[in-house]
């Protein structure tokens, strides 16, 4: 239903979207059952019954192979810049020749396959013809190998995990990670393969004929098989291997499907970055392309200075019909859409809807994009999110209703449980179902860590009622349960809240921060200033252009600090508790560093870690030291 209503040029913070219908989009009736427990505990359950789901992934490749033979399941650019495309048949004669090789050279299940390289085509075939034959798949984030000074994460693989095989696009690029590590698996590349002694080209995977042997091993997989390893992101500590089986990554699907309907009606079509490395894109985008006959057109761009060229240029090329990113994405997607109204028109118009996770999208934001919805559409198109992780396949609760606040979470997904349990000040959230993973690799340890004595898989994030008195409205993210902290005053501060409402109002000057403030009187910040923005805001003075300014002089500059303290201040008056005001921060020039845990391949922070790598700086923060630090 669109709206005929004179559209408003009203700054879109004035609510002003909020009475403006939603565009069409099949969803069930929302569904919620509650048990209350004299401990205090909750259990919460959808009661719609979980529909059958297949054994095995590649058990929708096959389907959609006979079913649409000559569809695009996946397109990449090649070197001249042309997109190759790789139709549904064409996956699946290539994934059985695969699984052929890997047979005939002696890989089992009793090795995961490593790709240590970027989304591909051949990475996605060499996946699923593992993972068919009852050989794990284990993507390693790229970062471990390309960005790490010491090599210490991958290293932990291969030693820990003990690959068989292992797989790179280009034997040149990581020839001095696999020199560091030496691994005794079977090296398969695509480019450059004779930088590598004794590599395989990955072409002879695909140069023989599929089998007997590969249909044998295809029927002798169950749920139980291990279909991925996926790695966490190894923010605290080396990652571990969450054991994804193939009924955690198929009952998820199922899932999926039953709160959004939609997707049977029209086949999604996705131009996506996100790393196949990450569950969100591993499970949730590609699972999702493969199980409901879509198109998924791989970005080579990245929501980051010099990388999001691409992602704007693709976008300009293909025809989506749903957009699903994090947060940093949308951040800047949105201005470029609100330059170019025949651009948005062409992203925006033919959407189903909205995604968003892995980090909270700031309020602001939501209603920008609401905004170019109604502009584009004459009404709102649907903006959704989840709860989930690497364990939980990822979506455990999900919203499947439209809504026009950000952080709304949803409610459980039909076949899982969840349980509220009080923890220090919040409510803990954990989950049980056939889509939750059963431990970690080869790690038992840490298996029996994760879970609760009643089996429910404690993910560490805290929740809270959008209502305590009408549940259906939903639950919202309330933060990490072992990021909050306490004040001096014995008050509690929910640092993932806070952050993202910080950030909301600090934002351009500062693209991310920590917050401090654990056993002090007061809140702070740690700031990864935004050089650019904060060059803006100095522009030309007595000094010279801001060009010419050093880093450490941008930071300082009394223009900087007089902007910050205006905008903190805005900030403070919406938020006075002292639990959320913010006295001080402090600009750092310096980006989070990978090797110290400070930040994932997909960009997102980890609290701890950069309180931990950055202490001292925390020292200056409190003392006030430094022309890098503003007090408020």
């Amino acid at each position: 239903m669109n709206d005929a209503r004179p559209i408003p040029d009203a700054d879109p913070s004035t609510g002003w979207t909020k009475d403006w219908p939603y565009t069409s989009l099949r969803l069930p009736e929302r569904a919620l059952e509650i048990e209350r427990r004299d401990s205090g505990e909750t259990i919460l359950r959808n009661p719609t019954p979980l529909e059958p789901y297949p054994v095995q992934v590649s058990d929708d490749l096959r389907r959609q192979a006979a079913r649409i033979p000559d569809r695009t399941f996946l397109a990449q650019r090649g070197a001249d810049g042309d997109w190759v495309h790789l139709t549904y048949a064409a996956a699946r004669d290539r994934a059985d020749r695969v699984s052929q090789w890997l047979l005939d050279n002696g890989h089992n299940g009793d090795n995961p396959v490593a790709i240590l390289s970027d989304n591909s085509l051949n990475f996605a075939v060499l996946q699923l013809g593992a993972m068919q034959v009852g050989i794990p798949a284990m993507p390693v984030s790229p970062a471990y190998s390309l960005m790490s000074k010491d090599f210490a994460k991958v290293r932990h693989v291969c030693d820990s995990f003990t690959p068989s095989l292992i797989y790179v696009e280009d034997a040149a690029l990581f020839k001095p990670a696999l020199e560091a590590v030496k691994p005794t698996a079977t090296v398969v590349a695509t480019r450059n393969v004779e930088a590598i002694d004794g590599a395989v080209p990955f072409d002879d995977l695909l140069a023989g004929e599929a089998g007997e042997a590969v249909e044998r091993a295809y029927a002798a997989v169950t749920g139980d098989s291990i279909g991925k390893i996926l790695l966490t992101s190894g923010s605290t500590g080396l990652p571990k291997g969450v054991v994804n089986t193939q009924r955690l990554m198929c009952s998820s699907l199922t899932q999926i499907g039953q709160v959004w309907p939609f997707l049977h009606d029209e086949p999604p079509v996705i131009c996506d970055w996100l790393p196949w490395n990450h569950t969100f894109a591993a499970n949730f985008n590609f699972n999702t392309i493969l199980r409901f006959g879509g198109t998924y057109w791989l970005d080579e761009g990245k929501p980051v200075p010099g990388r999001f060229e691409a992602t704007l240029r693709n976008l300009r090329e293909v025809k989506i019909n749903q957009y699903v990113n994090v947060a940093r994405a949308y951040d800047l997607l949105v201005p470029a859409l609100e330059a170019d109204p025949a651009f948005a028109e062409h992203v925006l118009g033919d959407c189903l809807y909205l995604f968003y996770a892995g980090a909270g999208l700031p309020q602001a934001l939501w209603d920008r994009i609401e905004a170019l919805s109604i502009r584009v559409r004459g009404a709102r198109i649907p903006m959704m999110t989840s709860l989930g992780s690497t364990e939980t396949g990822p979506p455990a609760i999900k919203g499947y209703w439209p809504c026009d606040r950000s952080g709304t979470v949803g409610l459980p997904i039909p076949g899982l449980e969840a349980k509220l349990a009080p923890a220090g000040g919040k409510t803990e959230i954990r989950f049980r179902g056939p889509n939750i993973a059963p431990g970690y690799y080869r790690n038992p340890e840490k298996t029996a860590e994760a879970f609760d004595d009643e089996g429910f898989y404690r993910i560490g994030d805290a929740v809270k009622w959008l209502d305590e008195a009408d549940p259906m409205q939903g639950l919202s993210f309330d933060g990490r349960v072992a990021e909050n902290f306490k004040l001096l005053t014995g008050t509690w501060v929910a640092t993932g809240v806070l952050r993202l409402d910080a950030l909301s109002f600090v934002g351009p000057l500062v693209s991310d921060a920590a917050v401090t403030g654990e056993d002090r009187d007061e809140v702070g910040l740690l700031g990864f200033a935004n050089l650019e923005a904060c060059k803006a805001a100095i522009g030309p003075g007595a000094e010279g252009p801001a060009s010419e300014i050093s880093p450490a002089e941008i930071v300082a500059h009394p223009a900087v600090h007089d902007a910050l303290r205006e905008k903190i201040a805005a900030y403070n008056r919406e938020h006075p508790g002292s639990s959320q005001r913010i006295a001080r921060i402090l600009l750092m020039t310096a980006p989070p560093d990978i090797d110290a845990g400070e930040i994932t391949d997909k960009g997102y922070l980890n609290q701890r870690a950069i309180l931990n790598a950055r202490a001292e700086l925390v020292e200056r923060l409190y003392a006030g030291e430094g022309g890098d630090v503003v007090a408020v």
